[in-house]
């Protein structure tokens, strides 16, 4: 009976883990931490936005089956999400896909 909480646990944290594809964050308007593929010039327009109006937070960007979604934290002001929305590049690039014949 244990093996099988055990393995529900497992399965629900394998699950519901937070696996984003990139991940920036952002402190007084300088860029401190990227993980992930993060394209350059995506990067270096999002170094110009928090350098123009600095904020501190976090964005993740998240790739579903048909689209790509972008994850604000809180303390991103809204100008400051819709000019970051601007300059994602849509077609983001995984390693996961697999050539097509």
């Amino acid at each position: 009976m244990e093996y099988v909480l055990l393995l529900a646990i497992v399965v629900i944290f394998i699950v519901f883990k937070d696996r984003p594809i990139m991940v920036l964050e952002f402190k007084d308007g300088e860029l401190i931490k990227t993980k992930g593929q993060v394209p350059t010039g995506f990067q270096t327009a999002c170094r110009d936005i928090a350098h123009k109006t600095p904020f501190s937070g976090r964005v993740k960007i998240y790739k579903t089956r048909f689209t790509t979604k972008l994850d604000f934290s809180k303390n991103v002001p809204n100008k400051i999400k819709q000019r970051i929305k601007n300059v994602f590049p849509h077609n983001v690039p995984t390693s996961k896909r697999g050539k097509r014949a």
